[in-house]
């Protein structure tokens, strides 16, 4: 399981899940019927990341969560409330990160094409991307499998929490030059996504408007949780699905 989430002890790091996953802080337990755009990226058969359907074959994460370019390792369960049953579960043919987060936190996002078309109910649904980045203080939500809080054990069952889009000045101010224009911040008091999330979606008046990428602890009240901003990628979404 591969994950980017952020702690100052002396300096922004990346880590590994393996030595700490986490999943969605001070929320709720909630059913795929609620969030059927929610899909489980899972690695070797074991839920890795969080993403977004996108359509009935392209599903959307984010880019460091698909470092290991490897399709075969990979594969998607859509349709579930767990990671480990239930639902369609299909292997992943291809994957496209934005090629300018090869080196950098930046554009941390990537398309995956699944080797077959999902089937579409109920509980399998696409999500409309946002055209425009919510204004501060937007309500939005953010829905995975990670852990509850810093250092806990890791969630079978989806869970879903709202946060406010906070301020781009204030994001600065917390994180400084790390956040850039393809980023949006969300937060709430002890309410936040973590490492475990990373990939899922942050979703606000109905449509994508982010990918969780990183933060600083858990429910840090200084340091809002960080996502892609679908606005502003959407272009290169748009342009990445037809040579995908």
């Amino acid at each position: 399981m591969f994950i980017q989430w952020v702690f100052l002890i002396s300096s922004v790091t990346l880590i590994s899940s393996k030595g700490l996953p986490e999943r969605i802080v001070g929320g709720k337990a909630v059913s795929i019927l609620s969030v059927p755009w929610q899909a489980s990226l899972q690695k070797f058969g074991d839920h890795s990341c969080g993403a977004a359907i996108y359509s009935e074959d392209i599903i959307i994460t984010a880019a460091h969560c698909v470092k290991n370019t490897n399709v075969g390792i990979y594969s998607v369960r859509v349709g579930s409330s767990y990671t480990y049953f239930g639902g369609q579960v299909v292997r992943v043919s291809r994957i496209l990160a934005h090629e300018g987060n090869a080196k950098s936190m930046s554009y941390d996002i990537a398309l995956i094409r699944l080797q077959s078309k999902l089937t579409m109910n109920s509980r399998v649904r696409p999500i409309p991307l946002a055209s425009s980045s919510p204004k501060r203080r937007s309500p939005a939500t953010v829905s995975g499998w990670g852990a509850v809080g810093f250092n806990k054990a890791m969630s079978t069952a989806l869970r879903e929490v709202d946060v406010d889009i906070v301020d781009r000045n204030q994001c600065l101010r917390s994180y400084g030059r790390v956040i850039t224009r393809d980023m949006i911040c969300a937060a709430a008091p002890g309410k936040d996504a973590c490492s475990g999330d990373s990939g899922g979606p942050l979703v606000s008046d109905g449509k994508l408007v982010g990918i969780v990428s990183f933060g600083t602890d858990c429910a840090h009240p200084n340091y809002p949780g960080v996502y892609a901003n679908v606005a502003e990628l959407k272009p290169w979404i748009l342009s990445s699905v037809k040579r995908l």
